[in-house]
């Protein structure tokens, strides 16, 4: 599933981990608010396994594809739900994997933009006919966060951290900033290596591109999933992006990149340490407080 990153807010929840020091005792945690509108299943993808790997053997297309659809992809003229799977029958005993091709809505949510983005969800589970006749009936339908995952669950996320830009030494690797009479550079190492082997070794620090990398988290808790967007919006919105006006999840802890951000949710990979249950939550905070009023 992807969601856009909204903002920060805290909670107070009850701990439910019998083993924390706390368990019991009203806590305040720190949470992430992602806004997840629906995502509109439009096409199903083949594969079929060779030596180089998996490769795109056909595909299927919902007959009346989103307008907004086409600032993303172009796709073939005419094409038709039912050529598609027709063409995916001949060649059924050569599939070795399908994947239904899912497009967010971000007009649903507060970004200004209207191109959609296009991600490839496996579809696991039964037998290669199984498969096509769930996914045919999922074409052209919309899939919400509740139908994937549930409150209190453990998932992991997917996204692009905060761009920097070109950056030193000191801000990029927490190096040490030398004396004032250091010869040549303050803002540096003082050695980046002997002079064999006559080449910087990769775990030199050095300057260069800070943020904007592509980073995984495991297990970050499902604290509250709903889609009344008034219980967690402040006066005037949430501040570098609105109002959320429909499904939500807030997730404990922080989240990679700024708001606004495409993050992507899936299933967690590692064993969680967190109850399967949701928390108890006593309070959420909704109070907006901007630099001109604390003054």
């Amino acid at each position: 599933f992807a969601g856009y990153k909204a903002g920060m807010t805290h909670v107070f929840l009850i701990e439910d981990r019998e083993r924390a020091p706390d368990f019991g005792m009203e806590m305040k945690n720190a949470v992430t608010i992602i806004d997840t509108p629906p995502m509109m299943i439009v096409g199903l993808r083949a594969y079929e396994k060779t030596y180089d790997g998996l490769t795109a053997l056909t595909e299927a297309w919902m007959d009346k594809l989103p307008v907004d659809l086409f600032r993303r992809i172009k796709t073939h003229g005419g094409a038709s739900l039912a050529g598609g799977m027709k063409r995916m029958e001949k060649v059924k005993d050569d599939i070795a994997e399908l994947r239904v091709i899912a497009a967010t809505q971000p007009k649903l949510a507060a970004v200004e933009k209207k191109k959609p983005e296009l991600m490839e969800i496996v579809i696991g589970g039964g037998s290669v006919d199984d498969q096509m006749e769930y996914a045919k009936g999922l074409i052209g339908e919309t899939v919400s966060v509740s139908d994937v995952f549930a409150p209190g669950e453990s998932i992991d996320i997917i996204g692009v951290t905060k761009g920097k830009g070109f950056q030193g030494p000191v801000k990029r690797w927490g190096i040490r900033i030398l004396q004032r009479k250091s010869r040549k550079t303050v803002r540096g190492v003082a050695s980046i290596g002997p002079w064999k082997p006559r080449r910087v070794m990769p775990g030199v620090p050095r300057a260069g591109q800070m943020g904007f990398h592509n980073r995984t988290e495991f297990n970050k808790r499902i604290v509250i999933m709903d889609s009344d967007g008034e219980k967690v919006n402040p006066k005037g919105g949430i501040n570098r992006y609105g109002l959320v006006r429909g499904d939500y999840i807030l997730l404990k802890g922080s989240v990679m990149g700024p708001p606004k951000r495409l993050i992507k949710l899936r299933k967690a990979a590692r064993k969680s340490t967190y109850p399967s249950e949701p928390p108890q939550v006593t309070y959420i905070n909704t109070e907006f407080l901007n630099k001109m009023e604390a003054d």
